[in-house]
């Protein structure tokens, strides 16, 4: 893998936590929708990450370059990976690993039920359905998405000065 991979695999890691960051905005903002246009209460989303493959030869150099005391171990890179039966992403096929979204998964766990008889959205017996989003779960969610957002910016950072080190380096 060249610096060039590394920094696609950062750049594609930064492009699903900001997918992430904006499913726990949504998450937050229908925080009290008691109907949608299906009917029913927002349900909170789940964002899933999934790796992407790899290059298969990045993979087969990685089992070559092992230690002789772990070949023939019942672990295999390129064998686990293709065992996952991930999706792969369109034009990705030779790509370097990286990670990507996956799906985005809609929370099955039941609404919370509240009492407001005067609610327009409320039933027979007065108690209305809300999502059952808690604000701090959603937080601690949008503080890790940011915090790998801007790691993976720094690496892009450190890539970017390691390529013009080394066209310094050429140049003389």
């Amino acid at each position: 893998m060249n610096l060039f991979g590394l920094m696609e695999t950062s750049g594609e890691a930064m492009q699903a936590e900001r997918m992430r960051a904006e499913v726990v905005a949504a998450n937050m903002a229908n925080a009290e929708t008691t109907r949608t246009a299906t009917g029913g209460p927002y349900r909170r989303q789940h964002v899933v990450f999934a790796a992407d493959r790899g290059d298969p030869a990045f993979l087969d150099s990685m089992t070559d370059a092992s230690p002789a005391s772990t070949q023939g171990k019942t672990f295999d890179l390129a064998g686990s990976l293709a065992q996952a039966a991930l999706p792969a992403l369109p034009g990705s096929a030779n790509a370097a690993p990286g990670v990507h979204i996956a799906q985005v998964l809609e929370d099955q766990s039941p609404p919370l039920k509240r009492y407001d008889p005067g609610h327009p959205d409320a039933d027979a017996d007065g108690y209305v359905s809300y999502p059952d989003i808690n604000p701090l779960t959603e937080m601690v969610d949008l503080m890790g998405a940011t915090r790998a957002y801007g790691l993976n910016s720094s690496a892009v950072q450190a890539e970017k000065g390691m390529i013009s080190a080394a066209l310094e380096i050429a140049k003389s």
